[in-house]
């Protein structure tokens, strides 16, 4: 089953998303992953845990942040 890690990194510069990106692709087991430097969201979908990506992202030199998810959208009905 596979696990959807959503993280916020700071992404200043096309560097930085080189790094990641490069980072990102050599973890095991990934199906999918996204950056999206608007938002500072890295999303990696597959056979990993949320502390892999981060350990990966800290070797870099890149501080990850657990993605908090606005639950203001939520409409209760």
């Amino acid at each position: 089953m596979a696990n959807v890690v959503e993280l916020k990194v700071g992404l200043h510069c096309d560097e930085c998303i080189k790094k990641i990106l490069k980072a990102i692709k050599k973890i095991e087991d990934i199906e999918t992953y996204n950056v999206d430097t608007e938002m500072n969201k890295v999303t990696v979908t597959g056979n990993v845990t949320r502390e892999q990506v981060m350990r990966v992202l800290h070797k870099i030199g890149k501080n990850a942040a657990v993605w908090e998810h606005d639950t203001n959208n939520h409409t209760n009905n």
